[in-house]
């Protein structure tokens, strides 16, 4: 369909995922298979998927794949989450990475939407 790295939403996503991998490096060492790897991989996820989609022949087969990066964004979300239960990210910097996925979901919903035909102001 589309080169994946013109997609605002998908530089917003690969930003976050900079971001998260910044930020895990100062996790405790206890968590590289843990809490560090599961963070990464979920913020990885929302980029690659979106790249895989744009690849797709179809707009129902992008909007597929744009629902996955949703939900490893969900995913994402809960993590960061835990992390700041946790006391490995203080709340200030908690607040900055959910603000970030919870822009790019809503990103992702719109460009799902428009790829269903329906006209949102959010696309791409």
């Amino acid at each position: 369909m589309r080169d994946f790295r013109e997609l605002k939403v998908w530089r917003k996503g690969h930003e976050l995922t900079l971001d998260v991998y910044r930020v895990t490096r100062e996790f405790p060492k206890e968590e590289t298979y843990g809490l560090t790897s599961q963070i990464r991989r979920a913020a990885a996820s929302v980029g690659a998927n979106i790249a895989e989609g744009s690849g797709k022949n179809s707009r129902s087969d992008f909007a597929r794949y744009l629902q996955i990066a949703i939900g490893s964004a969900s995913e994402l979300e809960y993590h960061l989450l835990l992390v700041k239960d946790l006391c490995y990210v203080d709340a200030e910097r908690h607040a900055d990475l959910e603000s970030k996925v919870i822009e790019v979901k809503r990103m992702l919903t719109g460009f799902v939407k428009y790829l269903a035909g329906e006209r949102t102001g959010t696309e791409g």
